[in-house]
């Protein structure tokens, strides 16, 4: 069915370069030598979520690959190749961070400033206290402590995270996994427009620290702390509507729900799908989530791991840590 689609939008002499996976089930291969520089998505998930938001973003005056063809019936997309420089790939390669970031951040607050398209899902405090159970209450716990939560605990972890993000329920755009990796330097283009955004698929309507959060406390990478306070004042300065003490607690709830949930992905993806080399971010998760927990707004999760779970436990489960952990 592959080649067929191919061929009908005139890439069937192109050459197929695989690109490297991720956590996800997408599959991306770079396809050389067709009508245009393309590249073919193949998805175990629907791809109208993908098409809706990729051309929302562009519709708004930002980047986004542009949607050449697609079988939504098969899970087919020949979209743009935005190539490869990522913001990942330039950051490992020595560029100036305050650069990188500095455009990140401009295009994240353009996005974020317009209206978001209609039929997103909600990222509010029942999408994400269920995310986070799924990874931390499922995943996580019965492999650090030994057996399942009680039933009484998994309604005490429920109640504590409604409790700390129901008061932070802006309704706007979340990309939901705005990092460098999904970020990339476009040539030819200005301003936000040199930024070019993927792996949107999973935008919601949702507080909009959330996605600041995720580039600037990034699960995978280190980033100084001057630089993550430094690019926090620059998303704000370019949102000056915001209340910033109420955006600065909102990060904070943000970043407790996200590493906290991101930690005990990494467990999931160790255990069900036999994927041990994300346990060596869990150490950085836990320790940002550390930091999160201190501010005030967290507290009831923060009280909640202080009743069951131990901080000597907080890592990975003991049986996985091997010499990456801590």
């Amino acid at each position: 069915m592959t080649d067929t689609f191919l061929a009908t939008h005139g890439f069937a002499a192109a050459t197929h370069v695989p690109i490297p996976g991720d956590a996800s089930g997408r599959h991306y291969t770079r396809l050389l030598g067709g009508p245009e520089p393309a590249l073919l998505m193949v998805s175990p998930e629907p791809v109208a979520p993908f098409v809706a938001v990729a051309r929302h973003i562009a519709s708004v005056g930002l980047s986004a690959p542009r949607i050449i063809a697609e079988d939504s019936a098969r899970g087919l997309l020949l979209i743009e190749d935005f190539g490869d420089a990522t913001h990942a790939a330039l950051l490992d390669a020595g560029t100036d961070p305050n650069l990188v970031y500095g455009e990140a951040v401009e295009a994240l607050a353009a996005l974020h400033e317009v209206p978001p398209p209609d039929g997103l899902p909600a990222w509010d405090a029942a999408a994400m206290a269920r995310a986070t159970a799924a990874t931390f209450l499922d995943w996580w716990w019965p492999a650090a402590l030994g057996g399942a939560p009680t039933d009484p605990q998994r309604a005490g972890f429920g109640d504590a995270l409604h409790a700390m993000l129901a008061p932070f329920a802006a309704r706007g755009f979340v990309h939901r996994d705005y990092f460098p990796a999904n970020l990339l330097r476009l040539a030819g283009r200005d301003g936000p427009r040199r930024c070019g955004i993927i792996d949107f698929q999973d935008a919601a309507l949702g507080h909009p620290a959330y996605d600041l959060v995720s580039l600037i406390e990034d699960a995978r990478r280190d980033v100084a702390p001057a630089l993550r306070a430094e690019m926090a004042a620059k998303y704000l300065a370019r949102r000056p509507a915001l209340d910033a003490a109420e955006f600065r607690a909102a990060m904070a709830v943000c970043a407790a729900q996200r590493h906290l949930r991101v930690a005990a992905l990494w467990v999931r993806l160790d255990r069900r799908d036999g994927k041990p080399h994300y346990l060596v971010h869990g150490p950085r998760c836990w320790a940002l989530l550390d930091a999160a927990l201190t501010h005030p707004a967290t507290r009831p999760l923060r009280d909640f791991l202080d009743a069951h779970v131990p901080r000597g436990l907080r890592g990975n489960p003991a049986a996985r840590i091997g010499m990456n952990d801590a």
